[in-house]
């Protein structure tokens, strides 16, 4: 059974830094292409940033120069890495993995999501 686990939200102040993780149990993590996704109070889902299994990363164009995505394959983990945040990035923050399954394609699985919130 496949389990995101995330961590590392909370309550902030505007230029305030969080570092999120997403620890994953249960695919062999090294394949899995990951990202974060993250969705406000009336708003849909937007990606954030994705890792590929291969390496490289992408962003939001929201996000770039402020938010580093990476992973280590030792620990199964991806992280976010969220330096001066805004009040805009306040949302609950969800990892995602993509596990490739062959020719059949993929199985994607999601994290519980994880609180951010930017405010004085």
């Amino acid at each position: 059974q496949v389990h995101l686990v995330e961590s590392g939200g909370g309550l902030v102040q505007p230029g305030g830094s969080l570092r999120l993780s997403c620890e994953t149990l249960g695919t062999i993590f090294e394949r899995n292409d990951m990202s974060w996704h993250r969705q406000a109070p009336g708003k849909e889902s937007e990606l954030v940033a994705g890792i590929p299994a291969a390496g490289g990363a992408h962003y939001a164009d929201s996000v770039k120069g402020r938010f580093t995505i990476s992973r280590d394959n030792a620990k199964d983990t991806v992280y976010l890495q969220m330096n001066d945040l805004k009040p805009e990035d306040t949302a609950v923050y969800y990892c995602r993995a993509e596990d490739p399954q062959g020719r059949f394609g993929f199985l994607y699985y999601w994290g519980q999501g994880t609180q951010v919130t930017v405010a004085s």
